[in-house]
């Protein structure tokens, strides 16, 4: 199995405590736990918590996916919240492809609390940006 992406240069990843426990070029898999600072009112994981966790293992999917020295930025999210997550409880990312092409790929992030329901389901547009010749 490849080793973990290193995201400890994704400072914002680390504020929402998001956890890489799975990563291949074909599925990657994280954890956030819920706790109060992502929450919104009553005591539930925010909307906004939930788009920037997948956005997140998004842009770890599309990275393992680079070419050297490519990057990739958003360039459209979509989030369907279908259940809420509780303070105290872990959500559950599993993002896999639709689309890999060279200049535009295409995940899907199911998001999924402890007991096992689907809370979240967010399709994004990760635009791949060549290397600058020279």
């Amino acid at each position: 199995m490849n080793p973990m992406p290193d995201i400890s240069g994704l400072p914002f990843a680390g504020l929402l405590g998001i956890e890489i426990r799975e990563a291949t070029p074909d599925r990657v898999v994280a954890a956030m736990g819920v706790r109060k600072e992502l929450c919104t009112v009553p005591d539930i994981l925010h909307g906004g918590a939930i788009m920037s966790f997948a956005d997140t293992v998004g842009a770890v999917a599309t990275v393992l996916n680079l070419k050297d020295g490519a990057a990739t930025t958003t360039v459209e999210s979509k989030t369907n919240f279908l259940a809420p997550v509780p303070i105290g409880d872990t959500a559950i990312a599993v993002c896999e492809p639709f689309h890999r092409g060279g200049r535009l790929m295409v995940w899907q992030t199911r998001i999924t609390r402890g007991d096992g329901r689907l809370c979240a389901v967010v399709t994004q547009s990760q635009m791949v940006l060549e290397p600058k010749k020279g």
